[in-house]
């Protein structure tokens, strides 16, 4: 394994183990006992995902509709990936637009939309319940569009997916609980080690991986939509 796979596999650790506990933690904006502390496991996070379902995220649920359609279709239609996802050249040649339809097929197939679909539910689902409605599906869109269009820029010319828009809703995430964890009863001293999720973002762009692009861009918005965004113990967002 060269040290370029494992800078990319560590990395994903990182964002995914310290991610279950950012998703853990903005749980705890739903009321009394909703939340999880540090250190929480599956079954934790598991009924934080589920009372962030409750609430009927509709951007959330409305973005994985749309998903699941399009999975449907990448298949039935088998000329509809080339025909949206990224490919090679294709800014000098004018055709900006696949920065946008690059999110709408999985060209990994069937295992990259086992994965990026319920990626989609659960960190949306939790993402909208702090971050309101529109604001997750700007996340969603900006995060995701300037990532694929680094990506087409050099980074990744060829391919398509939506986990780098859900990366951007993490980073998002993360930042809105270092940001105002004190609405939710926490301190920084409980919280630091969200700091790692824009240090992964950071270093995955140095290694030119396009989530990098999509976490560090999520990251920035956060710090934008934070300053609007005041967590009530309802969890529901209200603008400040």
């Amino acid at each position: 394994m060269s040290p370029h796979e494992i800078g990319l596999y560590a990395s994903a650790a990182v964002v995914v183990s310290v991610g279950l506990q950012a998703l853990a933690l903005a749980g705890s904006a739903a009321g009394p006992g909703a939340g999880a502390p540090a250190g929480a496991g599956p079954g934790e996070v598991l009924a934080v995902v589920r009372a962030a379902l409750a609430r009927r995220p509709r951007a959330t649920l409305a973005l994985f509709a749309l998903m699941a359609v399009m999975a449907v279709l990448q298949y039935a239609v088998p000329t509809l990936v080339d025909d949206l996802m990224r490919q090679p050249g294709a800014l000098s040649d004018g055709q900006w637009w696949r920065a946008g339809t690059a999110l709408l097929v999985q060209s990994s197939g069937i295992a990259q939309i086992a994965m990026n679909l319920p990626a989609l539910l659960v960190v949306g689902a939790v993402a909208e319940s702090v971050l309101g409605w529109w604001r997750t599906l700007a996340v969603f869109l900006a995060s995701g569009v300037l990532a694929h269009v680094v990506s087409l820029a050099g980074w990744s010319p060829r391919g398509g997916g939506d986990s780098v828009a859900v990366c951007g809703l993490l980073g998002a995430l993360a930042v809105t609980c270092l940001l105002r964890g004190s609405a939710l009863g926490l301190t920084f001293k409980g919280t630091w080690y969200l700091l790692l999720i824009p240090a992964a973002g950071l270093f995955l762009c140095a290694l030119r991986n396009n989530h990098g692009a999509g976490l560090v861009a999520g990251c920035l918005l956060g710090l934008v939509l934070a300053t609007g965004t005041r967590i009530r113990p309802t969890g529901q967002p209200s603008v400040a």
